[in-house]
Order: C-alpha cells, then structure tokens, then sequence
C-alpha cells in the first residue's frame, strides 16, 4: 500500500521557482560544449569526472567545487573538470541513504521537496562559485527533469544500465550520458544499452507526456569493473579488457565510441587509494597503444576534501557513503593527468 505523504509540484514549476540565472547559463552551455567535444573526438582533452561519492551536505561540497574551480584555471588546455554532485544513491539492499533528493539532511527526516530545492541551489552556487556545471547519475529517470538545465553529464549505474527507462530518457538527452557496464561486466548488454540509448524514434511517457526522442548520439561506456557470483570485485580496466570493449565498439556502428574508467568500485574494489595507481596505468596504455588512446577518453573518480569515509556525518568534508581519495592526492592526480594527457 503507498501512503500519500506530500504532492510534489512538476518540474516546470520548481524550474519556475528556482531558475538558473542567465548569466549561469552562459557558462553552463560553454561547459556542456566542451564536455561533448571530448566525447565527439573533437579534441585530445581528457574528461575528467571527480568529486565525492554523494554529496550529502552543501556547504563542503560548494568548498571542494570551489577548489576544483581553482585547479581547473592550471589544467584546463587539457582537461575538462567536471564535479561529481552525486544527490541520488543507489543501495546494494535498497535500505539506506539514498542521497540528497530525497533526504536533504541526511540526520533528518526524508523531504524530497526540500531535496529538490536544496539540490538546485546547491547546482546554481556551485556554478557560480566555480564556473564548473556538474555530473550526477540519473538513478531515478523521472527526476531528470528537475535537473535538466543544470547537469553537464549524467552517468547511468551499473544496476540501472539494463533498464528500459534509463535507456529511453538517455535517447532524449542531448549531453554526454555514460552508461556504466552492468554488475556483471557484460559488454554485449553494455553495448546494447548505448544502441538503445544513441537509438532514435523511442516513444513512451515521460512526465505526463507521450514523447518521441531524437537519439543520443552522446552515450558511450563506463568500466566500473564487475562482480562475480561470489561477490568478488573483478576489475576491468586493465589493457586487455578494455581493448575486449573496443573490439566491441568496433563491430557496432555505434556513433562516436568513447570509454571512461571509473577508478572507484569494482575497479579498485573501493580500496580508494588504489584510484592513484589505476590513472596512472591507464594514461600508460594510452601512451602505449594509439586505438586504446582513441578510445579512452577519461577518468571517473572519487574524492572528497578528507579521504576516506565515516558512517554518520561529523568530519567535515568527508564521504558518508563510499571512501574517496582525499583533496591533497586529488589535486596531485589531476595535475599529474594533465602533464601526461
């Protein structure tokens, strides 16, 4: 039984109520221009999606963008920054916080009204303050709409990529959308989870709405790594495995092929350390193999002000959910990409 609890307004009007400045605007469009022309092949930048796991309170997540917006002025002939403001958390088993959309203090009640109001301040000051727009993932496809006019990338999870409805909303969205290989490691149904997505002419309802998308010609693979049926992390960024995507790739016809490495996860079996070591050997095959370069075109990773991560939120700047590298390392990291780019 659903007991009703509080109605929601639509996404016209909360966008009506809380717009992003033109101003904002402006920069956003600059910024979703070069995020889509790392994945068009139109440049040799890196894309480089970083920040904390969740961001599950506003005040150091604006401090942590704010110094990526400084690091960004050292690094950006070369990378695109993008900040991670992750506000919807997927849950191994479905308990738990479950992000900032839907708990906005995460020692308070749930309020997804309040989330959504909280996530587009958070998204406005963010670009004003850094003049970086953001990545978060669409784990919820109807609450895209919310965000729709804040986000420069949005990533697709691994327990969502096999989803009929993240695959139709994508196909609409006109900006890069990285789907991320099922928990399996499957490279056929990553495959066709970017077919479906780059697929136009898709017809289904979405906010109240029948709608026919146009095609995402933008979606593209994320390596996150997989798990086995014993629960053992298998990584898959390594050369070989990543070169089994290409070939992939190179059978589809798929517009514009392009993988990112999530360094975290499965990758690194959220030994969060491990990040530093798993860049560096990639920007090694890049240099080693020219396909392997054409292909990969950057990097997720997860860091936060304070490395690590606590169950209850009393550190300031640090992960309530999976550990992250810490600011110090992560300004490290990204200025050692940026010389090997």
């Amino acid at each position: 039984m659903f007991k009703r609890e509080e109605l929601i307004p639509s996404a016209e009007e909360i966008l009506d109520q809380l717009p992003l400045p033109a101003e904002l605007k402006k920069i956003k469009a600059e910024r979703d221009g070069l995020a889509s022309s790392v994945i068009r092949g139109e440049t040799d930048k890196l894309l480089v999606i970083v920040g904390p796991c969740s961001a599950h309170e506003s005040k150091p997540v604006l401090d942590y963008v704010e110094r990526l917006g400084k690091l960004n002025e050292k690094v950006k002939d070369r990378i695109v920054l993008v900040p991670r403001i992750y506000t919807n958390k997927p849950r191994t088993k479905g308990v738990g916080y479950k992000g900032m959309f839907t708990q906005p203090d995460p020692k308070s009640r749930e309020d997804i009204l309040k989330g959504i109001l909280t996530i587009r301040r958070l998204h406005i000051d963010a670009i004003g303050a850094s003049g970086l727009s953001a990545a978060d993932e669409m784990l919820y496809p109807e609450n895209y709409a919310y965000m729709e006019d804040l986000l420069t990338y949005i990533a697709i999870g691994a327990r969502s990529s096999e989803n009929q409805m993240h695959r139709l909303v994508a196909s609409g969205i006109e900006l890069p959308v990285g789907i991320k290989n099922p928990m399996s490691g499957s490279v056929p149904v990553l495959l066709n989870s970017i077919y479906a997505a780059q697929s136009g002419g898709q017809v289904f309802k979405y906010q109240n709405w029948q709608v026919r998308t146009t095609g995402n010609e933008l979606a593209h693979a994320v390596l996150r790594g997989a798990v086995d049926g014993y629960g053992n992390d298998i990584p898959n960024f390594h050369y070989e495995t990543v070169m089994k995507v290409i070939e992939g790739y190179s059978q589809t016809g798929l517009k514009h092929p392009a993988i990112i490495i999530d360094t975290n996860h499965s990758n690194s079996g959220k030994q969060f350390k491990q990040q530093i070591r798993i860049v560096e050997e990639v920007l090694g095959n890049r240099l080693y193999d020219k396909d392997f370069k054409k292909y990969v075109k950057g990097f997720m990773i997860e860091s936060f002000i304070e490395e690590g991560c606590q169950k209850e939120d009393v550190v300031y700047g640090k992960s309530i959910t999976d550990p992250c590298l810490g600011w110090a390392d992560t300004e490290r990291l990204v200025l050692d990409i940026a010389e090997k780019v």
